[in-house]
């Protein structure tokens, strides 16, 4: 008997069912995959919540990894007993076991547990293309990365200090705040008790940061930009705090000439070679033991909604992962 998490509307943490859901056999392109551990990410509350809509019903999450026990016709890539994990699409990854297009997965390398997979995934290749990818990195860069405490936060600082690049973080209390610290970041503002602005001001000797990664949206748009040298980089990718207020090309013009990005990690991975290139170089800093991903909470499968309630209230650190 297979279980899973579905939405039959949107709303709050109470539209997460637990139903019986049949995953079938795979048809051509897919396989069948049994699922050790699935994690979450904000980007499961958008579709919750129908800010990203889902054409109801649905299931929900993008991110697991477990082993393959049924292939279905065309699938080359992948036999029965192989070590699997992804994170993007179709949603329908809170499951024990799901029917997915072959295309999407990649092979896991014996080295790296499947909890870890499901911490790592969607959050690591985040950090993958930000600091690898929307502008590559180069040792001696200065950059702001705000919730530097959550789960793509402490990747991109572990991943930052292997480059030899210097990103200041932001959180709201001093205990995240450490946490960063001894996750790589040189050094963290506490929000709720700094004036952003004036402390990076103050630690670049008034330039400014090169690049502001920014997941938070409306309550700190306004400072990010203010946070920039010119022709400096915003990279806008995500708004747990909501959507981003409008801006005009005149505002980017009067604050130095800078730029603006919204990227997505899902046109990252649209190509195979591609994902699989990004995924080698995840593996790689994880197995070198340069990054480390942190578990926060662990949750059962069937309790997702207090997954959700505790990602939602910001008051966790690390990744969550759920147990089917």
């Amino acid at each position: 008997m297979n279980h899973a998490i579905r939405i039959e509307r949107t709303g709050g943490p109470e539209v997460l069912q637990w139903q019986q859901v049949e995953p079938g056999e795979p048809g051509a392109g897919e396989v069948r995959v049994r699922h050790a551990a699935v994690g979450v990410n904000f980007i499961d509350v958008y579709h919750r919540t129908g800010l990203y809509p889902l054409q109801l019903p649905a299931g929900i999450g993008l991110e697991a990894a477990g082993v393959v026990e049924a292939v279905g016709e065309g699938v080359s890539e992948f036999r029965e007993g192989d070590r699997v994990a992804y994170c993007h699409g179709p949603t329908g990854a809170y499951a024990q076991a799901r029917v997915i297009p072959a295309r999407v997965l990649v092979k896991l390398p014996d080295g790296i547990a499947f909890d870890t997979a499901a911490a790592m995934m969607l959050k690591g290749l985040t950090a993958q293309f930000l600091l690898r990818r929307t502008r590559r990195l180069q040792a001696g860069d200065v950059a702001l990365f705000h919730a530097a405490a959550g789960g793509v936060g402490l990747i991109a600082g572990q991943w930052a200090r292997a480059l030899g690049v210097q990103l200041i973080g932001t959180a709201g209390s001093e205990e995240k705040c450490r946490l960063a610290l001894e996750n790589g970041y040189a050094h963290c503002i506490n929000y709720r008790s700094e004036d952003l602005v004036s402390r990076v001001r103050e630690l670049t000797a008034g330039k400014g940061v090169a690049v502001v990664y920014d997941s938070v949206g409306r309550d700190t748009w306004e400072r990010s930009l203010g946070c920039l040298q010119p022709f400096g980089l915003m990279v806008s990718f995500g708004n747990a705090s909501g959507p981003v207020p409008p801006l005009t090309l005149g505002d980017l013009a009067a604050r130095g000439s800078l730029y603006v990005t919204r990227p997505t990690l899902m046109t990252h991975l649209a190509e195979r070679a591609t994902q699989l290139e990004m995924a080698a170089e995840l593996f790689d800093v994880v197995l070198a033991g340069k990054v480390r991903p942190l578990i926060g909470q662990r949750h059962a499968l069937r309790d997702a909604a207090e997954a959700h309630r505790a990602l939602e209230s910001r008051s966790t650190t690390g990744s969550i992962v759920l147990q089917p």
